[in-house]
């Protein structure tokens, strides 16, 4: 792969990540932001001391949203396409569109589910303020052990295909890679937060949306930005050099 290649799909990958962040938006706007609200009603009940709000709700809800989603959207879209440059043609015989899914799929596991089985996400007046820096800090921690953890699985995985075959060795490479994550939860400090008299009906449905946010961006992506980079890779040709036969200039009419 040339660098103009790598550039292009740089490019595309962006675009991609771009409209997957638009679906990524209605997703949120439509599920997690009712649930956002419930939230801050809740702590608004709760609290006394409601303070000056800086940033309107609805501006929040709105034009906050949007670019926090899409600049999300156009950053991860470009980071993918160089994670697929360096994928593509080294993680078996796929072509572009599956390497491309592989790849979005693989980010959404590494990136979201697992860090968010252990520290998920939760909606306003969750949590202790005094403890936002720890709690952050072990999110990505656990974040930075799921993404090395998943390439190191790939490379065992590869190392292992010659004597044990692709299908032992994916196998072993994923119970490898399963038990370590175990060994993580165990032995990470949890995070348990969450008031006692707060709705579990919100929690769980706010939770249920952001992982549902993260599934529309990252399936979105991996769908469009492998037709766009099949496009790139294997370019149609014509018709009639496919059949190898030359076209000619038709006579001209008098």
């Amino acid at each position: 792969m040339n660098p103009v290649s790598v550039r292009v799909l740089l490019v595309r990958g962006m675009l991609a990540g771009l409209v997957a962040g638009l679906l990524a938006l209605v997703v949120a706007y439509l599920l997690g932001e009712p649930r956002v609200d419930a939230a801050i009603d809740f702590e608004e009940a709760h609290s006394h001391d409601h303070g000056v709000e800086l940033v309107s709700r609805s501006l929040q809800s709105t034009a906050g949203l949007a670019t926090g989603v899409l600049v999300y959207g156009v950053a991860l879209g470009g980071i993918a396409a160089l994670a697929f440059c360096v994928a593509l043609g080294r993680i078996g015989r796929f072509g572009p569109r599956a390497t491309a899914l592989m790849v979005s799929m693989g980010s959404l596991l590494a990136v979201y589910v697992v860090p968010f089985l252990k520290y998920p996400a939760n909606p306003p007046s969750v949590g202790d303020p005094d403890t936002i820096t720890k709690r952050t800090t072990l999110y990505f921690l656990m974040i930075a052990l799921s993404v090395l953890l998943g390439i190191a699985a790939v490379v065992l995985g590869k190392r292992l295909a010659p004597r044990l075959g692709n299908w032992y060795a994916t196998v072993v490479a994923s119970a490898a890679l399963v038990l370590v994550i175990g060994l993580a939860y165990a032995f990470l400090p949890a995070v348990n937060e969450v008031p006692k008299d707060f709705p579990a009906t919100v929690l769980w449905q706010f939770r249920l949306a952001a992982l549902a946010i993260q599934c529309t961006l990252w399936a979105a992506f991996g769908l469009l930005f492998g037709h766009l980079a099949e496009r790139v890779l294997t370019p149609r040709t014509a018709p009639d050099r496919q059949s190898g036969t030359a076209t000619r200039p038709a006579a001209p009419v008098n």
